[in-house]
């Protein structure tokens, strides 16, 4: 397997991300009950049996009650949090109705400096191993983004920092004006979603046009030495068990191709999925978002299972639906 990035920046992480979008229970303002506590300590309990040490975290999961369930999980088990690391993001603001607010994004120094804050009390924490901006902010001052995470680190409540869903260029100009290290990229990536692989593909293609993946951000992340995390790793399930019935011939070809590559290494979807992330020379950190133990736990094999070349091109090939260039 090979060397992360991330663990040349002090951080020995494992090959897999618990990301815990799902825990807390729904999107609303219901409070955290019994039973959420319970499905937290199970995920977490699951992650680290599969070897599974780092967590990711926004502040928007489940409007904040993501992190605050983690955060008893933690105080359950309090000394569990020396032996974790755990990122989480900012960055995003939900529209109001009330105000006529639209949902936007912030980068301003005192909103992440407040966001900093919020998230640590809810976590029932001292610290952030990894702090992310989660989405590019179109009126970021990137002084200001400076001045937050020099704040931020001369303070101790933060150790590290990335960003999510940026391209090289949005990360050159913000690297420019910090002198903390960009250590994370976090973006969309899986069997179903190959944009990324797509854009070098087709150089010189006419189908070029059609992809938004922003050109040489992958190999930027490369030559910097900045870790890539997948997130939407597993494809929502498309090709684990989800029902395709309904879904395209290049799906359902897909998924039994990776049933198949499954049963031949005696393994599980989940893992020969994740396997074929991990493949790529980027060595792509996939964050998995399911909270099923279960599942959990079959992803766990993915770190032991190496793919053939021509394995890895026959998923690819297969997910594209149409033959290369």
């Amino acid at each position: 397997m090979k060397k992360l990035p991330i663990n040349e920046n002090g951080l020995n992480a494992s090959q897999l991300v618990f990301g815990c979008m799902g825990l807390g229970g729904g999107w609303d303002s219901s409070p955290i009950e019994l039973e959420h506590v319970k499905q937290a300590h199970e995920a977490v309990e699951a992650a680290l049996e599969s070897g599974i040490n780092m967590f990711d975290h926004a502040d928007i999961y489940t409007l904040g009650k993501a992190e605050r369930v983690f955060g008893q999980v933690l105080k359950e088990k309090p000394d569990l949090r020396e032996n974790i690391i755990i990122q989480s993001k900012c960055g995003i603001r939900f529209g109001d109705e009330a105000s006529g607010l639209p949902g936007r994004y912030d980068f301003s120094k005192s909103y992440i400096l407040d966001s900093v804050d919020g998230i640590l009390s809810r976590l029932g924490i001292d610290y952030l191993d990894i702090l992310l901006l989660h989405r590019p902010d179109p009126l970021m001052e990137p002084e200001e983004v400076g001045e937050a995470f020099h704040q931020l680190k001369a303070s101790g409540k933060v150790r590290s920092f990335g960003v999510s869903n940026m391209s090289a260029g949005q990360i050159r100009l913000l690297q420019k004006h910090t002198d903390e290290k960009i250590i994370v990229n976090q973006l969309e990536m899986s069997l179903n979603k190959i944009g990324w692989l797509e854009t070098g593909v087709h150089v010189n293609q006419d189908a070029a046009r059609q992809n938004t993946f922003p050109d040489g951000t992958l190999e930027f992340m490369q030559m910097e030495g900045i870790q890539v995390q997948s997130w939407g790793s597993l494809a929502k399930g498309l090709y684990t068990g989800k029902n395709i019935e309904n879904e395209s011939e290049s799906v359902k070809q897909t998924a039994a191709m990776v049933q198949k590559l499954a049963e031949e290494k005696q393994t599980t979807p989940e893992a020969i999925v994740l396997a074929w992330l991990m493949r790529h020379p980027a060595a792509i950190q996939p964050v998995i978002g399911t909270v099923n133990p279960a599942r959990i736990i079959a992803c766990g094999d993915a770190v032991n299972i190496s793919l053939s070349r021509e394995e890895w091109y026959s998923l690819y090939v297969s997910s594209r639906g149409v033959r290369l260039p």
